[in-house]
């Protein structure tokens, strides 16, 4: 791919990237079996097992889980009212997207209870040796501490296209807004009114400037981590792409993330 130019301008010397064109072909760049942590992107994994977890029965949306009148779902979708890391709510659920790693560490906790099995190896049963990732595992909390490798996230990007672990209902609730109302803050980007969230992935909304590019289409989905890792899939395009940078997300992501995506959606759009 011509956009693969663009990569090569990072400030990333180990970056891996792979694109998935419309017709499910894999377009790699880079050493895309070498592994490292994804930080962020875990929430993606995380909520697709819970999401496994609510459709064998093992509990619901509706859970409560936390403080007073927090559900799983408040949880899932950062509307939980609890800080950034901190145990101690901040402001009632349902009243702003607050961006959470605490809400997932309690989303893990409740799944472990729920099923009597501890969160990495559920993840593990339910998530990466169904789809073949041989090369991921859970190394502490569910919200930014799985191992994986680009080869083992475009199994999960595929995934996330055509679902197979969950229904294509659970699937389009997943990765549609929902409190659709909430303001928030996407941590290291910038402050949005609506700050558009399905359960686990961000979705692309109205948003801008952001780490997505302008020709990502509204419903894009996905999630970005602080080691440079990221995951989007744009249902408009059927084009999806994931990317690990070993480089902390800044200023340098926000400027080259979007010109690489859009001239990836531009090549092969065409």
């Amino acid at each position: 791919m011509r956009a693969f130019d663009l990569v090569r301008e990072w400030p990333a010397s180990n970056t891996s990237v792979c694109v998935i064109d419309r017709h499910g072909v894999a377009h790699p760049f880079g050493d895309t079996s070498r592994t490292s942590r994804v930080a962020s992107v875990s929430k993606l994994l995380t909520a697709w097992a819970v999401l496994i977890a609510i459709e064998e029965g093992s509990t619901t949306l509706d859970a409560q889980v936390g403080q007073q009148d927090c559900t799983l779902a408040h949880l899932m979708t950062h509307a939980g009212g609890y800080s950034f890391d901190g145990a101690v709510p901040i402001v009632a659920p349902g009243r702003k997207r607050i961006y959470s790693n605490t809400g997932y560490e309690l989303i893990a906790g409740h799944v472990e209870r729920a099923t009597e099995i501890s969160f990495s190896e559920y993840l593990c049963d339910a998530i990466f040796e169904p789809l073949g990732m041989a090369k991921s595992f859970l190394n502490g909390s569910a919200a930014h501490d799985v191992v994986s490798c680009v080869d083992d996230l475009v199994e999960f990007a595929l995934e996330m296209r055509n679902p197979s672990l969950i229904s294509s209902h659970t699937a389009s609730a997943a990765t549609a807004t929902q409190f659709a109302e909430l303001e928030g803050v996407v941590p290291g980007v910038g402050r949005f009114d609506p700050c558009n969230w399905g359960y686990g992935p961000e979705i692309h909304g109205t948003k801008h400037p952001h780490w997505m590019g302008s020709r990502n289409s509204a419903s894009t989905f996905g999630h970005f981590g602080g080691t440079g890792s990221f995951v989007w899939h744009d249902p408009a395009a059927n084009i999806s792409c994931v990317g690990l940078c070993e480089v902390e997300f800044e200023s340098w992501a926000l400027h080259h993330w979007p010109i690489f995506f859009d001239a990836a959606l531009d090549e092969l759009s065409n």
